[in-house]
């Protein structure tokens, strides 16, 4: 097997995927190998290395070989095109593989270039916006036309069905929706006080904590002036900001720190941005409200899953599939600050009430079952590329 990544950068396509390969390399049964095509990656206002990305380590540790074609994103002029040497590894990584998987369809910009091994490709989808992804899709169709791409998973309902819209026919995508490590994303009542303990927030305030990289799509004002009301009519609460880019050496976030909450800095105390953290489950174990506040895209936010296991009650807007996630476990809400606040106020004291209905669902999101779905779909693809052809029917 062999996964082929745009890049190691923050973001939960990468972390599920990764967690995927690893899953699949546990059982014993599959051998993978990842390659990436950046070797290091400059978004969200964060250098990015890849020796630095906490699932390249997880997959080096696991003894899943990761190699790179050691591009730089944004890449320069001389980067247009694939090098002679660069389609040269990609050829030696793709000939050894016997099924290949695509980390969202960005990478078939690779794949689809003329003279490499013809090998089956499944394309593993994590949004909902496909006319979003610049070329992405036009590359998606080419691969299926000739028969390249022979299975796509989506994350979630709502990937199938705007895929299908945009005309990726019904019969090649497979629903496998995201799952978690149970028995790290859990309630941890010692993480709890000690992540407070560290942030000087008292053991019984209210917490809220958003985990996501500084994009448009996250809707970072809306979440901020979603906070400017929440902090100021919750005196005791605080605000826990995790991701790429979500720190005050952003510009772009000390510049909408100051848009949102202009005429009220003192509140910015009880805000916590505290960039990349390898240690989601401790934050989330130690928050009462997992916020999501985007505006498109999203098709099964990683971080709504997260925080529900650890027991943060989920609060975010109707986009993807989060109201099917969230519903009988959080809140929906529209795209309102006011509406927003008052949520998460709601959430906070229906928080112990809510705690059963997160326990009950411990199952539905368990990585056992994701890796499972994904280990059958993949021997599939497997045992129908190794069939002999058909006979033809006789006259």
């Amino acid at each position: 097997m062999l996964s082929v990544y745009e890049g190691f950068f923050s973001g939960g396509a990468r972390i599920v995927h990764s967690d995927v390969v690893l899953g699949l390399v546990e059982g014993g049964q599959q051998d993978h190998r990842v390659l990436s095509i950046h070797g290091e990656v400059h978004r969200e206002a964060t250098r990015q290395r890849m020796e630095d990305d906490a699932c390249y380590r997880s997959l080096t540790a696991a003894g899943v070989g990761v190699t790179s074609l050691g591009r730089s994103f944004p890449a320069s002029r001389d980067q247009v095109g694939f090098t002679g040497p660069e389609l040269a590894d990609t050829a030696r990584a793709t000939a050894e593989a016997d099924v290949i998987l695509s980390l969202k369809e960005q990478p078939l910009r690779l794949l689809n270039q003329a003279g490499l091994p013809r090998r089956p490709v499944v394309v593993c989808l994590h949004r909902s916006d496909p006319e979003n992804q610049g070329a992405a899709l036009d590359e998606l169709k080419v691969a299926i036309a000739d028969g390249t791409v022979v299975a796509c998973v989506c994350c979630a309902e709502s990937t199938r069905a705007a895929y299908q819209a945009a005309g990726v026919p019904g019969e090649l995508l497979h629903v496998i929706p995201n799952g978690v490590d149970l028995l790290r994303f859990r309630p941890d009542p010692a993480a709890r006080l000690a992540v407070r303990a560290a942030l000087d927030i008292p053991a019984d305030a209210p917490v809220v904590v958003f985990a996501a990289r500084y994009d448009a799509m996250k809707n970072v004002p809306l979440f901020l002036a979603s906070a400017r009301a929440w902090l100021a009519r919750e005196p005791r609460g605080h605000v826990l900001m995790c991701g790429a880019g979500m720190t005050r050496a952003n510009p772009g976030l000390v510049a909408d720190l100051a848009a949102g909450f202009g005429s009220d800095p003192l509140l910015t105390d009880r805000l916590h941005p505290l960039g990349v953290r390898h240690d989601m489950e401790h934050l989330y174990a130690a928050a009462d409200v997992v916020a999501l506040t985007s505006s498109w895209g999203e098709a099964a936010p990683l971080c709504l899953v997260e925080g529900m296991m650890c027991g943060a009650v989920p609060v975010a807007t109707d986009v993807g599939d989060s109201a099917a996630i969230v519903s009988g476990h959080g809140f929906v809400t529209p795209p309102d600050p006011d509406a927003i606040a008052r949520a998460w106020t709601e959430a906070v004291t229906a928080r112990p009430d809510l705690a059963p209905a997160l326990a009950a669902s411990r199952e539905r999101f368990s990585r056992t079952r994701m890796i499972a779905a994904y280990a059958a779909l993949i021997d599939g693809v497997h045992t129908r590329a190794t069939l002999p052809p058909a006979l033809p029917e006789p006259l």
